[in-house]
């Protein structure tokens, strides 16, 4: 066992003993990269889960769609449609209720297949969203949009976001209701 005052006499012999010495080195690499390595990591399966969420969703709108198109939902009010559109969403259907919201409207032509955009203020704004399924050969168009949390910060500034920092992932269908008696 070496004695304080050896240290102390000779730190001259000490100094490059401490240089050579690279134990612990690789623990602070890994210090300096692991922060960024699991952001991107998570940013990746998020990434994932963002997409799987937008198929699901795609599925969830044509499956939804399917009931305007052939008049099935002549008799259901917009609570109802959001219910089967929930039910189709999988495992992203737990909490689907309170994150969608619909616009089922009809409309002129395909060219101007449009309607209010409640993402341009500073929150949704729900207000112009409305329901109804139609008639026999009416052209129709159904908008979903579905509030995702995203957890990863850099993630969350390279999606469209509105001003107060949530994101809306929405699908869109257009078509002409069948001729359904």
């Amino acid at each position: 066992m070496r004695r304080m005052a050896d240290f102390i006499a000779r730190p001259s012999r000490i100094a490059p003993r401490l240089r050579r010495d690279r134990r612990g080195a690789t623990a602070v690499e890994f210090a300096m990269v692991a922060l960024p390595f699991f952001m991107m990591l998570f940013a990746i399966l998020e990434i994932g889960v963002i997409l799987t969420l937008d198929a699901v969703m795609e599925t969830a709108v044509a499956d939804t769609s399917r009931l305007v198109r052939t008049g099935q939902a002549n008799n259901l009010t917009q609570d109802q449609i959001k219910e089967r559109f929930c039910a189709h969403m999988s495992v992203f259907s737990g909490d689907c209720s309170s994150r969608v919201y619909l616009d089922v409207r009809s409309i002129e032509a395909f060219e101007d297949a449009s309607g209010p955009n409640p993402t341009s203020g500073d929150a949704f704004n729900t207000k112009d969203l409305g329901y109804t399924s139609g008639v026999a050969n009416q052209k129709m168009l159904v908008r979903i949009w579905y509030k995702h949390p995203v957890a990863t910060p850099f993630l969350a500034q390279a999606l469209t976001r509105m001003k107060n920092g949530s994101v809306y992932l929405t699908t869109t269908m257009a078509f002409q209701n069948e001729p359904y008696s």
